[in-house]
């Protein structure tokens, strides 16, 4: 849905006011606020293997963020607030230090969901703002499909392509990565 320029400000202007209790979540979605709950233990399970790994084996040093919050405005609409359940970057670029609670995405190398309450917005939705940010990697552990999948190549707004591996087979991540995830540990 289009908004004029004054609404969007106002929406913005809210949204960064918010103050979400805690235990919350709050994202701004392609201009929908999406609450969540704070996730389960299988959840961050699963964000602790893949960093782990990510931290021992990847080629180019990473720094990880799992928290942080995104300004995914690539296409010009700044309504894409977005809060993924990790965010890489080399840690040579430093990109964290000193960054606004909304940064721009400008040097994410990855971001990272697990499917939670709300898998069609971690499927679909998340991906599709992630791709319109030129986010070059975006991986999803989908639990309820028990499967991961590695989106890459952004271009206009969604992912060119995509490597799906059933969770318990390893998946290869490309550089600056360069190293094969294993997954069996996620069951």
């Amino acid at each position: 849905m289009a908004m004029d320029p004054i609404t969007q400000e106002i929406l913005l202007d809210w949204f960064v006011d918010l103050e979400t209790p805690e235990g919350l979540r709050a994202e701004l979605i392609e201009g929908e606020l999406v609450v969540t709950p704070v996730p389960d233990g299988h959840h961050e399970h699963c964000i602790g293997l893949i960093v782990e790994q990510v931290l021992v084996h990847s080629r180019t040093r990473m720094q990880f963020a799992g928290t942080k919050g995104l300004v995914l405005n690539g296409d010009g609409d700044p309504r894409n607030r977005v809060i993924p359940d990790g965010t890489f970057a080399p840690r040579a670029s430093r990109l964290f230090r000193g960054a606004d609670p909304w940064m721009p995405c400008d040097g994410v190398a990855m971001v990272l969901e697990v499917t939670s309450t709300k898998p069609r917005a971690d499927r679909e939705t998340k991906r599709r703002c992630y791709a319109r940010g030129s986010i070059p990697l975006h991986l999803l552990v989908d639990r309820g499909d028990s499967a991961i999948t590695l989106f890459s190549t952004p271009e206009r707004g969604d992912y060119r392509e995509h490597l799906t591996r059933p969770l318990g087979k390893p998946l290869t991540l490309p550089a600056p990565f360069a190293f094969e995830l294993e997954t069996v540990d996620f069951l």
